[in-house]
């Protein structure tokens, strides 16, 4: 094993989950909307789709991608899509009331989270640095392993932090007209990440 390698990795990953990205941006969103609580299947299924994608495009899928580059293409647009929408959902998401039965506005669920992966613009660079960039970080298949096992380490706690952040924002942001002023920042903020995207296109 690469020791060096594998801390030049560590860092990649540390800086790459913990920095604001549609992920993060949701997370703290849905910790403010929603409390910490309900947002762990969302939580979870970011962490599980994450690793699950680094695990898959490592062991061999990554080469569909090479064979057909027009599914990356499609993926890359249907994301962009579906991020609009999640913007859309934050901006007008309201704290849930006594009096609401939740029908309308809920956290993101695990399968939604996880296969929102395949569809989200960084976790496609992430993905791709780690595999790339780091594959001589061992002998394969124990450098898929590793990449895998610090994906779901880094992924739980960057993860929890942020729903834990929006989460202790709940007793600062009271009001619904604060919340949902906080929501279209956050929304915003999403819509922002796109930026890379369409500078890549």
């Amino acid at each position: 094993m690469s020791h060096s390698l594998l801390i030049a990795f560590v860092m990649f990953a540390v800086v790459m989950f913990f920095t604001p990205g549609p992920n993060n941006i949701m997370l703290l969103s849905s910790g403010l909307t929603y409390g910490f609580r309900p947002t762990i299947p969302h939580i979870m299924g970011i962490t599980v789709g994450f690793a699950f994608m680094v695990g898959a495009v490592g062991l061999g899928l990554g080469t569909i991608f090479i064979a057909y580059p027009i599914l990356q293409t499609i993926l890359k647009y249907a994301g962009v899509a579906y991020l609009v929408y999640l913007a859309w959902a934050i901006a007008i998401s309201e704290p849930p009331s006594a009096e609401q039965d939740n029908a309308r506005g809920r956290p993101m669920t695990f399968w939604g989270a996880a296969m929102f992966q395949w569809v989200n613009a960084k976790g496609w660079v992430m993905v791709i640095g780690t595999i790339t960039a780091y594959a001589a970080i061992a002998a394969y298949p124990w450098n898929i392993v590793i990449q895998v096992g610090l994906s779901l380490l880094l992924g739980i706690l960057s993860c929890t932090a942020w729903a834990l952040f929006g989460t202790a924002l709940r007793p600062v942001l009271t009001s619904r007209r604060a919340v949902r002023a906080f929501n279209i920042i956050m929304a915003v903020l999403l819509l922002a990440s796109l930026y890379p995207v369409f500078m890549d296109a």
